[in-house]
C-alpha cells in the first residue's frame, strides 16, 4: 500500500508515466470471455445474443443461471446456487465475465459483480462503514486473471431496455484498437466529502502515448466537451451530461454513496453515465463512507487502460476495496489495444 501511494504521488509530482513499471502485454480476448444469461429474463437473453454478434462470440460462450427478476437484490443462498452451476460449467480458459442483466444488482450489501468474481464473505454486512477485503487483483500485472489469481472479474452489461443496452454494446465494439485522440477529465468539486480522490487526481498534462489530454479541473461540472474519454468526480448528482460527447470506449463515475444502486437510487444511479454515452462506470451498492479505496483509484485506472487493458481489467484493477461495487458496461471495450478482439 505504501509503495502504491508513493508512486502516485511520484506520478502526480512529474508525470502519468514518469516511474511506471513496464506494461504488460494485456491480451484478454472475446474468446476468453463468457456473457452469463439469467434464463428467468428475456431481455437477458436478447442482449446476450446482440453481444455475440457484435463482438464476435461464439454461440457455446453463453451460459445460463436462474435468478429472480422481481428486485434488485438476491440472497447468499441464491447466489450459491447460480454460482455453483455457472463454475461447473465454465472451461478455465474463460477469464472474465459478461452478466447480461442490470438487476438484481447486489447480493444483500455486496455487489453482484463481486460476489460472481470473488464470492460471497460472511460478515461484511454487518458494518458496510468499515474497511472490506482488499482484491488480490488490485493493480496486479495479471493478464489472464482466472490462470493466475482464480478469479474472473465481472461487469453488468446493464441498461434500462434493449435499445439503450444495443447502443453500449455497439461503442464497446467500436472502441477496440480505435485510439481516440480525447481527455480525461478529473473534477474536484465543491462537495468536500465526495472528493477524497481529488488528491489522487493526475495533474493537467499532455500524454505523448498514447496522444491523450489530462484536466484537473476545480469545478461541479464540465459541459460542450465532445472529447471525453474518462470524467471522474465526486457528486451526488453530476449535471450537464447532456451537452457532452463521450468517445467509444469511454469510462466516468462519480463517488458518492449510492450510485451503484442502478434502478432505485436516491443519488445519481451510474447507469446515468451509460445513458449519456459513456462504455464503462461503477458504483457502490450500500453505504461505503468515504474511504477512497471504495471507489476507482483513478491513476491506476488510467495507466491500465492506457496500456491496453480491457474495461473489465482496468476497472477491477483500480478498486482496492471492491465488495460493496458494482461494475458495470461493456466489459471487452479496450481502445488502446492495437491487436483483433479475437486474436492475440
Amino acid at each position: 500500500m505504501k509503495l502504491l501511494f508513493g508512486l502516485i504521488s511520484f506520478f502526480i509530482a512529474t508525470s502519468i508515466w514518469a516511474a511506471a513499471p513496464k506494461q504488460p502485454f494485456y491480451q484478454l480476448n472475446a474468446s476468453q470471455l463468457a456473457v452469463v444469461v439469467n434464463r428467468n429474463d428475456p431481455q437477458s437473453a436478447e442482449i446476450a445474443r446482440y453481444y455475440l454478434e457484435k463482438h464476435g462470440l461464439k454461440p457455446e460462450q453463453i451460459f445460463e443461471i436462474s435468478l429472480p427478476i422481481d428486485r434488485t437484490w438476491i440472497s447468499e443462498g441464491e447466489l450459491a446456487v447460480a454460482k455453483a452451476e455457472l463454475d461447473a460449467a465454465l472451461p478455465a480458459h474463460i477469464q472474465a465475465l459478461a452478466l447480461a442483466w442490470t438487476k438484481p444488482y447486489r447480493v444483500n450489501c455486496l455487489g453482484i459483480t463481486y460476489a460472481f468474481t470473488i464470492g460471497y464473505k460472511e460478515g461484511l454486512c454487518q458494518d458496510g462503514g468499515k474497511p472490506t477485503p482488499a482484491s488480490a487483483y488490485f493493480n496486479h500485472a495479471s493478464t489472464q486473471p482466472f490462470t493466475d489469481l482464480k478469479i474472473r472479474p465481472s461487469m453488468l452489461l446493464a441498461a434500462q431496455n434493449l435499445a439503450d443496452a444495443k447502443k453500449l454494446i455497439d461503442r464497446g465494439a467500436e472502441a477496440w484498437g480505435s485510439f481516440p485522440e480525447g481527455t480525461a477529465y478529473y473534477l474536484t468539486t465543491s462537495d468536500k466529502t465526495r472528493s477524497v480522490r481529488a488528491p489522487l487526481f493526475p495533474p493537467t498534462q499532455t500524454v505523448a502515448r498514447p496522444p491523450i489530454k489530462i484536466e484537473n479541473l476545480n469545478s461541479d461540472a464540465i459541459t460542450n466537451k465532445k472529447d471525453v474519454l474518462i470524467y471522474q468526480t465526486g457528486l451526488t448528482k453530476v449535471d450537464k451530461l447532456e451537452t457532452l460527447r463521450f468517445v467509444p470506449g469511454a469510462l466516468a463515475d462519480h463517488l458518492t454513496s449510492f450510485g451503484g444502486m442502478l434502478t432505485d437510487s436516491s443519488q445519481m444511479s451510474s447507469l446515468k453515465w451509460l445513458e449519456a454515452g459513456a462504455t464503462a462506470s461503477y458504483g457502490t451498492v450500500s453505504e461505503p463512507y468515504s474511504y477512497p479505496q471504495k471507489f476507482p483509484n483513478p491513476v491506476v485506472l488510467l495507466y491500465h487502460y492506457l496500456a491496453g487493458a480491457t474495461a473489465v481489467e482496468a476497472y477491477w484493477k483500480s478498486v482496492e476495496w471492491p465488495a460493496q461495487g458494482v461494475f458495470i458496461g461493456d466489459p471487452l471495450a479496450a481502445p488502446f489495444r492495437s491487436l483483433s478482439p479475437r486474436k492475440q
